[in-house]
């Protein structure tokens, strides 16, 4: 079975709740980086003041990575409330003159810094994170990596280990693989698709799933094999061997090349910048070669 990253779908709301309580306070940093390109509709007014379209998007970006990529329909009613309730509680404070207040103004301060290195890093990567840079950088991964081996598998799930040695009898006899999948797999999608599981690579797959399977031949009927979802059948089809596409690439490629760009840009300024650190009371800081690593960093 495929290994599943996901997140379900009941755990979203206490986690979205959690996350936008941590970046109500940051939320002058989505206002600095919205970006007006067309249509930017009113989605609500509060007392007159409007929250636009682009307001609930780059409120997005400041969830965590999972949230950042779901659809944003799914997010939306509960971001768009918690835009309405900064306004609200925003509003309340200026009645009350808190954007004359000292720490006001440094907390606003700190933030227009992270913002300005922001956007100053952003604008970097996009000139630098080109189309023809991406396709360049894809061609010296394919160059430099070996092309990945894939096959294409059918298989059943039972529960027990003597259902699966009878299913197994039954096509060492003769039986047709895809009409028993679809007639014993546990496997939802096996009703439509016949125990079908398309190509896939090592790594997609739970170990002991893919252990056995990439042991076959093209045909071939393994022996029972146990993983968390149950007890498998699996038959090979067809063995391939290739490289990933540019487009299955890109959003790697463009991940890993952004953050070249951060870490090399940053790398060049500490190398001109007289910088002077010292301890938490104010002290003199020992001279050390290296910066200590964080805690779980690696050496």
């Amino acid at each position: 079975m495929r290994v599943n990253n996901g997140i379900g779908r009941a755990a979203i709301g206490p986690a979205l709740a959690a996350a936008i309580a941590i970046i109500i306070a940051s939320h002058a940093i989505a206002q600095a980086q919205v970006a007006q390109a067309g249509a930017d509709p009113v989605v609500a007014t509060v007392d007159g003041a409007a929250i636009h379209r682009s307001d609930v998007t780059e409120f997005q970006k400041m969830l965590p990575p999972q949230y950042q990529h779901m659809p944003l329909e799914v997010l939306y009613p509960a971001l768009l409330d918690k835009l309405i309730e900064m306004k609200l509680v925003a509003e309340a404070g200026r009645k009350d003159h808190l954007q004359d207040d000292k720490e006001v103004k440094e907390r606003v301060a700190q933030v227009e810094e992270r913002v300005i290195e922001e956007v100053y890093l952003q604008r970097l990567v996009e000139k630098s994170v080109t189309d023809a840079a991406l396709h360049k950088r894809y061609d010296e991964y394919v160059k430099s990596t070996p092309a990945r081996q894939e096959i294409s598998a059918r298989h059943i799930l039972v529960q027990t280990e003597d259902e699966a040695k009878d299913i197994r009898a039954q096509i060492v006899k003769g039986a047709d693989f895809a009409k028993l999948a679809s007639e014993k797999s546990l496997d939802p999608s096996a009703k439509t698709q016949g125990g079908a599981l398309g190509f896939f690579t090592r790594d997609e797959m739970v170990p002991e799933f893919s252990e056995a399977a990439f042991k076959l031949k093209d045909g071939e009927i393994s022996q029972p094999v146990k993983t968390q979802y149950g007890w498998h059948i699996i038959k090979v089809e067809a063995h391939r061997t290739q490289q990933p596409s540019f487009e299955e690439m890109k959003d790697k490629l463009a991940f890993d090349m952004q953050n070249q760009v951060r870490n090399d840009t940053v790398a060049k300024m500490r190398k001109t910048a007289k910088v002077e650190k010292f301890n938490l009371d104010g002290s003199k800081a020992a001279t050390s070669g290296a910066p200590p690593l964080l805690p779980g960093a690696k050496q």
